[in-house]
This record gives C-alpha cells, sequence and structure tokens, in this order.
C-alpha cells in the first residue's frame, strides 16, 4: 500500500474512483430529470384526453364568421365541387361583437376596422408536401404570389385561391354547449409537480438536457417564492421613508 497513491489503489480494486462518483451522481441525477419530464408529459396527456361534458343550459360566447357558398353558385352545376373545395380552404373567426371590427390606432386616433379574413392560403412547403388533401382540378384555383415576410426580412411565396368572390361571409352566434372534465387528483398530481419543478428551478435543466435547448419562456419565468427580493421595484425615497419608519 506505501507503494501505491490513493488512485492508483482504487483502479486496482473494486472501490470508485472520486471522479467516477461524480460522474455517476450527475448521471443519475439527468436520469431522474428525464423521468420527471415524461411523468410530466404523461400527466399532460391524461388531462387532454379527458372527456367532454354537454352542458345543461348552453350559452352564447360572442359571434362565429366563415365562409359559405353564394346563392348564384349554389345553383350553378360546379356547386359541388367548390363545396368541397371549401371544406378543405374555410377559415374561422371569432369575435365579442357582431360587427367583426377591431380597434386601430391612426393618426394619434383610435378607430375601429374591420378585421381581415380570407381562405386558407397554402406556404411552398405545404403545396409541395404529399400530405395536400387539395386535388389537380383544385389546384388550378390558384395561383403564386411573392409576399414579405417582416419576421423572416425576406420575400415568402404562398398560394392563394384565385376566385374568392364565389364565397360570402355567415355570421352566426358561437355556442358553449360542452365544457371539459375537471379531474381534481390529475390536477393536483400537475401542480405538485410544477410546483417541484419550479422551487428547485429545474425547467432549464429538463429542456437543455431533453430537447438540447431551452428558450427564457415568459411561462416559465415565475419567481420563486424562497428568493423574492424585498427592495425589488421600490425607489430610493421608498426604501429611506421606510428605515426613517423603523428608526422612529
Amino acid at each position: 500500500m506505501e507503494n501505491y497513491t490513493v488512485d492508483e489503489y482504487a483502479l486496482c480494486t473494486r472501490f470508485k474512483s472520486k471522479r467516477k462518483k461524480k460522474r455517476l451522481i450527475k448521471e443519475d441525477f439527468e436520469k431522474q430529470l428525464i423521468q420527471i419530464r415524461k411523468l410530466e408529459i404523461e400527466l399532460w396527456k391524461k388531462r387532454r384526453n379527458l372527456p367532454l361534458i354537454p352542458l345543461a343550459t348552453p350559452y352564447q360566447k360572442g359571434w362565429e364568421r366563415s365562409f359559405v357558398l353564394r346563392e348564384d353558385i349554389v345553383r350553378s352545376n360546379e356547386a359541388s365541387f367548390y363545396k368541397t373545395l371549401l371544406e378543405k380552404i374555410n377559415t374561422w373567426q371569432h369575435s365579442p361583437e357582431k360587427s367583426f371590427k377591431k380597434k386601430k390606432k391612426r393618426k394619434r386616433k383610435h378607430v375601429y376596422v374591420e378585421k381581415l379574413q380570407t381562405v386558407k392560403e397554402f406556404s411552398e412547403s405545404e403545396w409541395r408536401s404529399p400530405k395536400l388533401a387539395l386535388t389537380e382540378k383544385e389546384k388550378v384555383h390558384f395561383y403564386k404570389r411573392e409576399r414579405w415576410c417582416p419576421n423572416c426580412k425576406r420575400y415568402k411565396i404562398h398560394y392563394v385561391f384565385n376566385e374568392p368572390w364565389r364565397y360570402v361571409f355567415r355570421i352566426k352566434p358561437y355556442m358553449i354547449t360542452h365544457t371539459k372534465m375537471v379531474d381534481a387528483v390529475l390536477e393536483s398530481e400537475i401542480q405538485i409537480l410544477d410546483n417541484y419543478i419550479t422551487n428547485l428551478n429545474l425547467r432549464y435543466k429538463i429542456n437543455k438536457l431533453v430537447d438540447g435547448f431551452s428558450y427564457r419562456n415568459k411561462y416559465y419565468q415565475t419567481e420563486n417564492s424562497r428568493e423574492l427580493n424585498p427592495i425589488k421595484n421600490k425607489s430610493q425615497h421608498l426604501l429611506y421613508q421606510q428605515y426613517v419608519d423603523e428608526m422612529i
């Protein structure tokens, strides 16, 4: 034993070296984080798959706007074709007011303008995708258009329907007839797990480990109650006044 160092002796025996112990502790901690993510996803799926319960008394929540065939198109010979096409490109909007107007600032004044709504447009990747539900006959009624994308800072190609006049708006009350079932036990388990992740600041580590990256999402940037700063967002005058009051 006198001729060997501690590391050499540990290497020749079954004892784990100090470096290997640290590595095993880290790997075990990472495995626990992966299991936490799997449990969280499983609980979210259970909540998402809860059935809908019909309401005893349905109620109206605003208005719903969508497209329907124009009356003269309904009476034409191609009514079935454009009706089938509309099922693939129809869009819906909801608004608390029947006028479907939104507030917009123009020349330092707030005015109400009508919300823009068009039938569905397809991006270049969606157009080339084999999952596209359009037939060759339906594709003929679309044209290619370049549009500036402010987010990407470049022009992007879209495929737009060339006969939007065949459809008109239909506004109807948006009725709520069902509600999602609430499982109290499941909600408690989700809240307990979320509190555990938040209190130990594990969200960033889990995302970094599982996804390979982690963004500072505002949804997860909740302050830890153990780390609240008592003088945060307080002016010097207010702090000095509190100090004087305490001294008095």
